[in-house]
C-alpha cells in the first residue's frame, strides 16, 4: 500500500471532471519508454521463536528499517516515526502488520528487475542476521492469529482497520496476514490500456493459480491453495473484484474514473495527518460537500490517493497493476513480471493472449476467478477442460513476447529464463501450495515450523 511522504500544497484543485480523465491519459508513453515496476512483500519473523516482531521493540521493524540506511536508503517519517525508506531502488515500506515491501524502481528490463530484487534481499538478510530476523516467502502467515500480529504506526492503517469489519468478514486478514507480488506496467494509448486491462483481468486467475502459495491458516491446512485470493472475495465488494465493465463497449479512462468515483473514500491527507473519511463519497468532495472538510474541493493529489484505495484484480493509475499473485521466494519475484511483460509488452503476444480469452463471458471469468483459490490449475476453464490446459499455451505466448523484446543480459541471455519457475509448475502439475501441503503431510511429519526452514529467503 502507498506511503505518503508529504502533502502537495501545490497540487491542482479539481475544478472539472475532465481532470480526472486526463490523469490517466497522462500515463501514456511510447513503447520505448515503457518500464517495469515490481513490488514484493515478505513476512518478518524472529528466528529464535518465529514470532512477528513489533515496530518499537529492540531489534524490531524500526531497527530493521534503520539498519538499511547503511545501504543509502533515506528514512521517511510519519509523526516522528520512520515508516518507509526511499532510495535508488525505489522505496521500502511497511504493510499493516509489518510485512516488509520493496516497491521497485521503474526499470527497462527483467534483468535489471531481478538484480534489484537480489540487492534488496541481500540487504535485508544482512541486517536481519544481525537483529535475529528472518523473512518468509508465502502468500499468508501460515501459523499466526490476528491477535498475535503487531500494528504498524501508519495513519491510514488505523482508519482502514476500523472500517474493514463494517464492509466484509476478511478485510483484517487481508491487511494483517497476507503478502503479494505485483508488477506495474505502462500503456501507449487509451486503446492499448483497454486491451492490456482486459487481458490482465481475464488471465489474472491463471497468475493466481501459478503463484498460489497460501494453504495454511493458524497452523492447519485451510482447504485452499491461495487463501490470500479467497480473502479478497469478502474484503470490501465496493472496491474489489473482476470489474465486468472493463469488457463493455466504450470502456476507457472515463468509465474507470466513474468506477473510482463510486469507490467509497478512506481518508484525506492534510498537513501530515490522515483525516478519517471512511465511507464518504469522492463525488461529494468534488462538489465541496465533504462533511469532514466542508467547502473544500479535492486536489489531484487527493485523486491519486483515492485511486490507491481501490483494490480490483487489475488496477489503473497512470499505469496498470497486476494484483493476483501470492508472495513467494526469490525466483518467483522475477517470474511474475516476466509473465506479464511477455504477454503485454509485445503486440503479437498481446494479440495472441486476447484471442485466447476474448470469447469468455462475464460469467465465465467470474466462475474461473471464484474456483481458482481452492482448485488452482484444476479450476474449470470456460468452454470445457481445466485451467492447466491453457497454462502452457499462455507461457508459450509470454515466451514469444520476451524473445521478441530481445532484451539481453551482459552474458547474452534473453529474458525468457525468468519464466522457468512457472514452466516447472506446468511440468509438475503442482502449484507451490501443493508442494507445501505435500511436505507438511510427508517429510515434515505435520510440523509446520519446518516452513521457516524451507520457505524463507
Amino acid at each position: 500500500m502507498s506511503t505518503k511522504t508529504v502533502s502537495d500544497t501545490h497540487a491542482s484543485v479539481i475544478e472539472d471532471r475532465s481532470q480526472l480523465i486526463d490523469y490517466f491519459a497522462g500515463g501514456e508513453k511510447p513503447a520505448t519508454r515503457w518500464r517495469i515496476g515490481t513490488e514484493h512483500e515478505k513476512f518478518v519473523y524472529r528466528t529464535a521463536d518465529h514470532r512477528a516482531p513489533s515496530y518499537d521493540e529492540p531489534g524490531g521493524i524500526r531497527d530493521l528499517l534503520m539498519g538499511l540506511t547503511r545501504f543509502g536508503w533515506q528514512p521517511v517519517e510519519e509523526n516522528g516515526k520512520v515508516i518507509a525508506l526511499n532510495g535508488a531502488d525505489g522505496s521500502v515500506s511497511l504493510e499493516p502488520a509489518g510485512q516488509f515491501e520493496l516497491s521497485g524502481a521503474p526499470l527497462e528490463t527483467l534483468h535489471q528487475t531481478c538484480a534489484e530484487t537480489g540487492r534488496h534481499l541481500e540487504q535485508v538478510k544482512a541486517v536481519g542476521d544481525e537483529l535475529g530476523l528472518g523473512f518468509l516467502g508465502l502468500g499468508m502467515w501460515p501459523d499466526k492469529t490476528r491477535a498475535e500480529l503487531p500494528i504498524m504506526p501508519k495513519g491510514r492503517y488505523g482508519i482502514m482497520l476500523n472500517h474493514m469489519p463494517r464492509v466484509g468478514t476478511m478485510g483484517l486478514d487481508m491487511m494483517l496476514r497476507t503478502c503479494t507480488i505485483q508488477v506495474n506496467l505502462d500503456y501507449a494509448s487509451e486503446a492499448d490500456m483497454v486491451k492490456k486491462f482486459r487481458v490482465g483481468l481475464a488471465l489474472q486467475p491463471l497468475a493466481t493459480a501459478l503463484f498460489a502459495n497460501s494453504s495454511f491458516t493458524e497452523g492447519l491446512p485451510n482447504g485452499k491453495l491461495s487463501y490470500r485470493s479467497h480473502i479478497w472475495s469478502d474484503t470490501d465488494p465496493a472496491r474489489t473484484g473482476m470489474l465486468p465493465f472493463v469488457f463493455e463497449d466504450g470502456f476507457g479512462y472515463e468509465r474507470y474514473a466513474d468506477y473510482a468515483l463510486d469507490v467509497p473514500m478512506y481518508f484525506v491527507y492534510r498537513d501530515g495527518q490522515y483525516i478519517d473519511a471512511a465511507g464518504l463519497s469522492f463525488r461529494d468532495f468534488l462538489k465541496g460537500e465533504l462533511s469532514i472538510l466542508p467547502g473544500q474541493k479535492p486536489t489531484m493529489d487527493d485523486w491519486a490517493d483515492h485511486l490507491s484505495t481501490a483494490f480490483p484484480e487489475v488496477r489503473l493509475k497512470t499505469f496498470l497493476e497486476m494484483r493476483g499473485a501470492d508472495g513467494g521466494p526469490w525466483g518467483r519475484i522475477c517470474a511474475l513480471p516476466a509473465l506479464w511483460v511477455g504477454l503485454l509488452y509485445d503486440q503479437g503476444a498481446l494479440d495472441a493472449a486476447w484471442d485466447l480469452v476474448k470469447g469468455w463471458s462475464i460469467e465465465d471469468r467470474q466462475l474461473l476467478r471464484d474456483a481458482v483459490p481452492a482448485q488452482g490449475l484444476d479450476a474449470p476453464l470456460p468452454g470445457g477442460g481445466m485451467l492447466r490446459d491453457v497454462a502452457g499455451q499462455v507461457l508459450d505466448i509470454a515466451t514469444a513476447g520476451l524473445r521478441a523484446r530481445g532484451r539481453m543480459s551482459a552474458s547474452g541471455d534473453d529474458e525468457t529464463g525468468y519464466l522457468e519457475p512457472l514452466r516447472e509448475v506446468v511440468r509438475s502439475g503442482k502449484v507451490p501450495a501443493q508442494i507445501l501441503l505435500d511436505r507438511f503431510a510427508g517429510e515434515w511429519g505435520g510440523d509446520l515450523g519446518k516452513v521457516y526452514d524451507d520457505f524463507s529467503f
